[in-house]
Parts: C-alpha cells; sequence; structure tokens
C-alpha cells in the first residue's frame, strides 16, 4: 500500500469532514421521506431497459411487489425474464409487444398491441399491490403515436401517491419529461455493434 505522509492524512480528514458537513446540511434540508416516484431513462446509449430492471431487483429485495410491462419487446426471448420468473407472483411480467414496428410493417398491428399494453400497464398501476412498474419502452410507442401522448402522461401523473414507475425507451417526448421527477439520458459514446458485433445472450438479451 502506498504510504501516506500524517500532513497529507490530516489534509485529507479535513477536506472529508468539510464534504460531509456540505452533505448533512444538503439531507437534512429535504423534507419528503417518500414519494412515488415517475423516472423516465431515455436517449441513445445502451442501459435504458437495464437500469430499470436493475430497480426492480433492488425493489424484489425489499420484499416488494414489481409489474412490468413490454410495449416492443415482447416477441424475444430474454434472460431478464426468465430470471425474474424465479420471484413467483412478487412479479407480474407482461410481455405484449410483437417485435419493431419495420418487424411487424404492420401500424394497425402496432397500435393494437400498444393498446393492449397500456391497459395492461393501467391495470398493474391500480394493483396497490405492487410499488414499482416498468413500462419498457412506451417511449418507443410514443414516438410513433400509437398511444395518446396527452392521455399517458395524464393518468402518470394522476397515480397513486406510492406508486414508483420507470419509463423506458428513445425519444422520450418532452411532456412526459416534463412530469417525470427524475430523467436520465443514456449517451452513446461507442458501441460494439458499430464493429460487427451481434447481440449476445446475456449482454443484450
Amino acid at each position: 500500500m502506498k504510504e501516506i505522509d500524517e500532513k497529507d492524512a490530516a489534509r485529507h480528514r479535513a477536506k472529508m469532514a468539510k464534504r460531509k458537513a456540505v452533505q448533512d446540511a444538503e439531507v437534512a434540508g429535504k423534507t419528503t421521506t417518500e414519494k412515488g416516484l415517475l423516472i423516465v431513462n431515455t436517449g441513445p446509449g445502451k442501459g435504458k431497459s437495464t437500469a430499470a430492471f436493475g430497480l426492480a431487483l433492488r425493489m424484489l429485495g425489499h420484499g416488494r411487489r414489481v409489474g412490468v410491462v413490454q410495449f416492443i419487446k415482447g416477441a424475444w426471448h430474454t434472460g431478464e425474464k426468465d430470471a425474474f420468473q424465479t420471484f413467483g407472483d412478487r412479479i407480474a411480467w407482461h410481455s405484449m409487444g410483437e417485435g419493431f414496428t419495420w418487424e411487424t410493417q404492420d401500424i394497425k398491428r402496432d397500435i393494437a398491441a400498444a393498446e393492449r399494453a397500456w391497459a395492461k400497464a393501467e391495470e398493474l398501476m391500480a394493483d396497490p399491490s405492487i410499488s414499482l412498474v416498468v413500462l419498457d419502452e412506451l417511449n418507443i410507442a410514443l414516438r410513433y403515436a400509437y398511444l395518446d401522448l396527452a392521455e399517458v402522461v395524464a393518468t402518470l401523473k394522476a397515480r397513486r401517491n406510492d406508486l414508483h414507475v420507470v419509463v423506458t425507451g428513445r425519444n422520450a417526448k418532452p411532456d412526459l419529461m416534463e412530469a417525470a421527477d427524475l430523467v436520465t439520458e443514456m449517451t452513446l459514446v461507442k458501441h460494439h455493434f458499430a464493429a460487427g458485433v451481434k447481440a449476445q445472450q446475456g449482454i443484450e438479451f
């Protein structure tokens, strides 16, 4: 281990003590102890759904129930779905998409699938036993106007006070981001797909 001079150690302690005081004061200024959050994971970078499922796992770790509705990826078999199914009735997982719009090439079919998924989402959000609902790729359904944006945003804003909702997908609509409590944009810096690497089990699905 690198040897630390006592003067350097003392300076470090003083610096961290000041930082702790600032952090403690900031935390003390927060008055809301619990609030259901609307969280949006968007942007061109990888990891939007992965982050949402990580949050779902955290919620399950606290013994709470989680609901998941997949608006687009329902046609895919994924490792996360199999893993979450091991939690039994503590997870309500509904894969209701039929693939991306360039795969179906049928707008009526896409709209019908999105409407069915949204109806299921409303059902899960109304269930008082569920603490978190993940609306995976809802942003894509809104981008292509498969659902009415104003209606979706109004419903999300009117959710019960203790319900957390995570919405994923690229190109989140400004109205949705305005309504959200937390918005994270995943930035694409580098992606292996550009180098010719196909989607891999355990990484993409």
